[in-house]
């Protein structure tokens, strides 16, 4: 039987013996409600990728395209506080002008994010073009020149701050881009107010295309020089982006909420 097979499927036929209309319903359900190979089961969304793998999918909400901080607000309200601001279309910190947030409020996500430390290197540990990206206002993944630059190994670029460090170091050197593609899902709380969870966060961070955070559980809220725990919050919260005192520039940022 095997060899009438391969003479058939060498001639170009295509056998569908066995298939009925419909797909197959006589084969196990599946957590979803459908049979295993069920032609009834619906298919998934169609996205158009961006032109490159960096760009946009048609899915995507875009956060910052170098041109405008519509999206964004300042923490610090007060009237005579700096402002980030752009520059040759990257965001660049400025010192003293506060956390800058998006408005629209984010819970699990994926996440593309570019960044870049100054050109001239000024400072040793985590005085070199220190900065973060703060998912849901809470998690810190850190933003650092790592590139020959000692510091304590939790606290380098791609660290999951004060919890995780990255598995590997793939910073590039001082005034080159980097990238950072971030999917990340939020804890499950057991209630509301209540800081017991029932699930929680997992985050996966891909640094210049390789991976060096992988499916990793959060243990709290990111800190410093304390433990991790978790404590209570909204579903979905603004993104960050920390002002440390240091010109660090982002581009090219977008998001695709995702389901928990």
């Amino acid at each position: 039987m095997r060899r009438v097979v391969l003479v058939l499927l060498t001639l170009g036929v295509v056998l569908t013996i066995g298939i009925p209309a419909g797909g197959y319903q006589d084969t196990p359900l599946k957590p979803n409600g459908y049979h295993v190979h069920d032609e009834f089961e619906p298919r998934p969304p169609e996205v158009t990728p961006g032109e490159k793998d960096h760009l946009p999918p048609s899915d995507a909400i875009v956060l910052f395209d170098g041109t405008s901080l519509d999206g964004w607000e300042h923490t610090n309200r007060k009237p005579d506080a700096p402002k980030w601001r752009i520059v040759d279309g990257a965001l660049e910190v400025v010192d003293k002008a506060g956390t800058l947030q998006t408005k629209q409020k984010f819970g699990s996500m994926q996440l593309h994010i570019e960044w870049r430390t100054p050109s001239v290197v000024k400072g040793n540990g985590q005085g070199r073009a220190n900065s973060g990206v703060f998912l849901m206002s809470t998690y810190e993944i850190q933003v650092l020149d790592s590139y020959n630059n000692d510091t304590y190994p939790d606290g380098q670029a791609a660290s999951v701050y004060g919890q995780k460090k990255p598995d590997v170091n793939a910073s590039r050197g001082p005034g080159q881009w980097q990238t950072y593609d971030i999917i990340f899902h939020r804890p499950i709380f057991k209630g509301p107010g209540q800081n017991e969870v029932l699930k929680p966060g997992t985050v996966t961070v891909i640094h210049n295309g390789v991976l060096v955070q992988d499916h990793w559980e959060i243990k709290g809220v990111t800190d410093h020089r304390r433990l991790a725990s978790y404590r209570y919050h909204p579903d979905e919260m603004p993104i960050q982006l920390q002002d440390h005192g240091n010109p660090v520039q982002f581009r090219n940022i977008w998001v695709r909420p995702l389901k928990d």
